[in-house]
Order: structure tokens, then sequence, then C-alpha cells
């Protein structure tokens, strides 16, 4: 398993155990609202039992001191509203007083929220009258119901502000890290190479063939230009407009004669031949050499490439077109994530180099067009003319 893969499994660990502390919040918290929704219930019907027996002429003046005193006053959270057989308001109980002073229709529209919230308690009078007790959740009870939420809101934004601080400065240790080996390994690479370079010069003396020596040279210029890669990396690199044409065909030149030979690779051209494109030309042939040998090793060494240049507005496009496994539409984006492979020894860098090359250095684009597995793939990169 990759380093890509075990990542993944910790994120999607953490984010289901995250889930589930937060339903288990909300299962118990909507619990506690429903028991003390009851017990609001039952205190609205003992209130309105007391205000049943306060008007019934067999109470005695003892059971009325105890019934006002005790069942009654006590109420101060539930808002109820006692209205009569015609609907007609005739008392309320724990609702904003200055707003009732001030807005006639406030006790009104109380009410019709209390009709909508829970059904009535019928006080009997009468044969034939009767009173209602209408109600709502008390502000504790409505806050405590909402309360869950507003935590979970805020503890997710937290979640989400200390997650993009902690990439920030992830990527940006990352940065360093990745542009101090980049030199380190440019600085590495010069001495051998200069000695490469004597060496070469001193075997034309001795009578090297020249098929042979020019071969040698082509590899030495090669290192030369992986030198100044990682020379360049961390740098603000310089775009020189150049023909795309040109760039794509010696890149493709060297890798050809360095592959199977059961490789067939065809370069078609459908723009013109003189298009040219803002590039830096060593860091783009990266660019170029990862995207080929991602195609050659989805086709196993074996297997037909095309590469295609094309032009459409104020954009060249460069398309390699592979007959390999392909990739599953749910990996379009993540092949390009640092750690990303199907390879059992890959490390997942290659398509990730290109896709910082193309998109941080020459601001364009690059991405899979398209992809059916076990038929092929096609990469895409979009540069501005």
């Amino acid at each position: 398993m990759n380093i890509y893969y075990r990542k993944q499994i910790w994120k999607i660990t953490l984010l289901t155990i995250a889930v589930g502390i937060a339903l288990l919040s909300l299962w118990y918290t909507n619990k506690l609202v429903e028991k003390l929704s009851k017990e609001e219930e039952k205190k609205v019907k003992l209130w309105a039992e007391g205000t049943k027996r306060l008007t019934s002429m067999e109470t005695t003046m003892s059971e009325i001191s105890f019934l006002f005193n005790t069942v009654v006053q006590n109420n101060t959270t539930v808002p109820v509203i006692l209205t009569n057989q015609q609907g007609e308001i005739v008392s309320w109980r724990n609702l904003d007083s200055l707003k009732a002073v001030s807005s006639p229709d406030y006790v009104k529209e109380e009410l019709a929220e209390m009709k909508a919230d829970h059904d009535p308690i019928i006080i009997p009078l009468t044969d034939n009258h009767f009173n209602y007790i209408y109600y709502k959740d008390s502000l504790l009870l409505t806050q405590l119901r909402y309360y869950p939420y507003a935590q979970l809101t805020v503890i997710a934004i937290f979640i989400l502000v200390s997650y993009l601080a902690f990439s920030s400065s992830r990527n940006a240790e990352q940065n360093q890290v990745w542009v101090g080996m980049a030199k380190e390994t440019a600085h590495q690479l010069g001495t051998p190479l200069s000695s490469l370079m004597g060496w070469l010069e001193y075997l034309k003396s001795t009578g090297l063939d020249e098929a042979t020596s020019s071969e040698i040279e082509k590899d030495i210029n090669r290192l030369e230009t992986v030198t100044q890669r990682f020379s360049k990396i961390g740098a603000t690199p310089v775009l020189t407009p150049l023909q795309i044409k040109t760039v794509v065909e010696e890149s493709l030149h060297y890798l050809k004669t360095r592959v199977s030979k059961k490789v067939e690779l065809e370069l078609i051209v459908e723009c013109d031949d003189q298009q040219m494109v803002p590039l830096n030309q060593p860091l783009f042939e990266w660019v170029i050499e990862n995207l080929f040998k991602n195609a050659v090793d989805a086709m196993e060494g074996e297997g037909s490439l095309k590469v295609i240049i094309s032009e459409k507005g104020k954009h060249a496009f460069i398309d390699f077109t592979d007959t390999g496994k392909g990739v599953n539409s749910s990996d379009f984006k993540r092949i390009f994530r640092p750690g990303f492979t199907t390879k059992t020894r890959g490390w997942g860098l290659g398509l990730s180099l290109a896709k910082r090359i193309v998109e941080y250095y020459h601001r364009g684009k690059i991405f899979v067009k398209e992809s059916q597995p076990g038929k092929g793939s096609t990469f895409r990169v979009a540069l501005k003319k």
C-alpha cells in the first residue's frame, strides 16, 4: 500500500470518527430535548388543571391558595395563552410584555404559532362551555434544540480553518524541502558531469568512433539538461517564445531511442509549424518526458502512443494518447497528487511534478482529457500562445 492510500485511509478514519461523535451528540441532545418537552407539556397540563380548579365553585380557599401560588405562579418559563370557546384571548403568561403593549397583533401572532406547534389543552367549565390553553416550547428548550447545530457549525469552521492553516504550512514546508533537495541534486551532479565531459574529449582523442561519441555526448547533454532543471526549481523561470513543434519533436526524438521498439510513436501536428509558445525549455521538456514515460509504463512497454499538437483560440494543446491500461474516472484528479501511483514500485511524483511545472511555472493546465480502463488514456497540456 503506497503512502497516498495510507493517507486517504487515515483521513477517512478521522472523518468517520468525527461524524460519529457529531451524530452521537445530536442524538443525545434530541433525547434530552424530547424529555424536557414532555416535562413542559406536563407543566402546562398541570397549569391547565390548576386554572380549571380555580374556576370551580367547589374549591376551598386553602386549595385556591395552593393552586395559585404553587401551580399557576410557578410557571415562569413556558409561554401560554388562554382563550375562550370563541377563540378570543382571555389571558396569557410568559410572553414579552413590552411587545404585547407596543404591538396589538403580537399576542395573536404568538397564538397562531402555538396552534401550529401543539394541540390545545381543553378546560371544561360547564356542560357546554370550555376554554383552551395553547402553549409553545420555552426559550430554554428552543435554544437547547438548536444549540448542538450551532456548536457543530462552530467546530466545523474551526476544523476547516485549522486544516487550511495546517495545509498551507505543510505545503510551504514541503516546498522548502523540495527546493533544497533540487538545488542540492543540481550541485552534486555538477562535478561528475564536468568530469564526464573531460573523459569524452579524451576518448575522442584516442580514436573513438563518431557514432559512439555522438551518443555519449547526447547523454551528457541530457545530464546537463537535468542539472539545469533541478537548479531552476524554486526560482522564477524565464519564459521564452519557442516553436512548440520543435521543442516537442526534439524531446520525443531523444526518448524514442531509449524505449522498447514495441512502442509505436507518432507525432501529429495540426497547427502552424511556426506556432510560438512562451516556454522554459529545460522544464517543459521534463513535462514531456514524464508524460511519455507515464504512457510507456501504462502500456507496459508495448503499444501505440500518439502525440498531437493542435491549437484553438488563444491556446495550444499537446495530447498524449496511449493504448495502455487506462485510468478510472474517480482518479482523474487524484492522479496528479504527490504520492498517488498505481505502480508497485512507483513514488507518484512524475505527474505531480508535470502539473507543478505546467500550472505554476507556465500558467497552463494539465488534465486527463479522456480515459477508459483497458483501452487507454489521453492526457492534455493546454498552454497560452
